[in-house]
């Protein structure tokens, strides 16, 4: 099959692979959509050489493995977890696969990723796609589940005003997420003018220019009050401090960007607004149950996210560009 792979200056070139066949438990999916992740932008630095990234997708069942957990057939529309756990351990049961010892990643780490024709998959967290939700649309679920687990964790609820710090993929899912639970200010920041104001078709009920204005202060214009909760969505350095001091007294910040190297913070700054943080990862298997559920009854549309599509060929291009964003939100390959 043909997949996008590392190449040795670190970007990607299309090649050719040898074909997934499934193992005990598994399925091989034809893959229709997988968005471009933020973080494969961080990781590519670190993995083999060869190696096929690619973690958010959808696809068609084509081969099904022996002991199969659940009923499934060639043809059927699916997205999956980017994750293999064993199945068995307390994280595993409690539906958390991330946190399994044996857990083995897709498109980060042990396992091919679906930035290529194939993905092989676990049976046991995979989920038919609903009646009317497409293979773009599929995708998407990953990010969508990414945000809901972050909203879950921080606790926003009825009433609260949040801050989401970054308007990429993650930060707008979780601002949608936001406006879904009832959260009375929802203000959004980012530098790409294109990316914030496009926020709006999530939820933003407002949204600052962080060159331009201090966080803190321009959050207390639009919403009256200092945030209750503020989600830094970002995953560079610095930004955590940034969030600590515009979060109100007794407030929360949720870290949800993935930051791989050293970030230093004051903790006095915490400590003297008596500040709850919290660090999402992932999500649990209902985090993608509930995003299907709410895009199966029409209560949330993510189909905004995808502003660009390109094919197998398109990727390398693609993967570079959108590491210098300008109207670029969630860019989906269809290979």
């Amino acid at each position: 099959m043909r997949a996008a792979v590392i190449a040795d200056d670190r970007t990607l070139e299309v090649a050719e692979v040898k074909d997934p066949t499934p193992g005990q438990g598994e399925l091989v999916l034809a893959v229709k959509g997988c968005g471009i992740c933020g973080s494969d932008l961080k990781v590519v630095e670190h993995l083999p050489i060869g190696y096929t990234l690619g973690h958010e997708f959808s696809g068609e069942v084509v081969a099904v493995g022996t002991d199969p957990v659940g009923h499934w057939n060639a043809g059927d529309a699916v997205c999956a977890l980017p994750l293999v756990g064993c199945g068995s351990c307390r994280h595993c049961r409690d539906t958390l696969p991330v946190h399994c010892p044996h857990s083995e990643m897709i498109g980060t780490g042990v396992r091919p990723g679906a930035y290529a024709e194939y993905v092989t998959v676990s049976s046991a967290q995979t989920f038919r796609l609903p009646e009317g939700c497409g293979y773009d649309v599929g995708a998407l679920v990953e990010p969508l589940a990414v945000g809901l687990h972050a909203v879950d964790t921080a606790g926003i609820a009825v009433g609260d005003n949040v801050l989401v710090v970054g308007a990429g993929p993650v930060g707008l899912a979780v601002a949608l997420w936001c406006r879904h639970v009832g959260a009375r200010s929802v203000v959004v920041s980012d530098p790409v003018a294109v990316r914030r104001e496009s926020s709006a078709d999530f939820g933003a009920t407002g949204i600052i220019d962080p060159a331009a204005e201090e966080l803190g202060p321009a959050f207390e214009r639009l919403a009256g009050a200092p945030p209750d909760v503020v989600v830094e969505a970002v995953g560079k350095p610095g930004i955590i401090q940034t969030c600590i001091e515009a979060a109100a007294h007794r407030g929360r910040v949720a870290v949800v960007g993935i930051c791989s190297g050293p970030d230093p913070i004051i903790p006095v700054f915490a400590s003297l607004k008596e500040l709850t943080m919290t660090f999402p990862v992932y999500y649990r298997h209902h985090d993608y149950a509930h995003s299907l559920a709410m895009i199966e009854q029409g209560r949330i549309n993510p189909a905004p996210f995808i502003t660009h599509t390109v094919d197998l060929d398109g990727l390398p291009e693609a993967f570079e560009a959108i590491k210098s964003p300008i109207d670029q939100c969630k860019v989906l390959v269809r290979p």
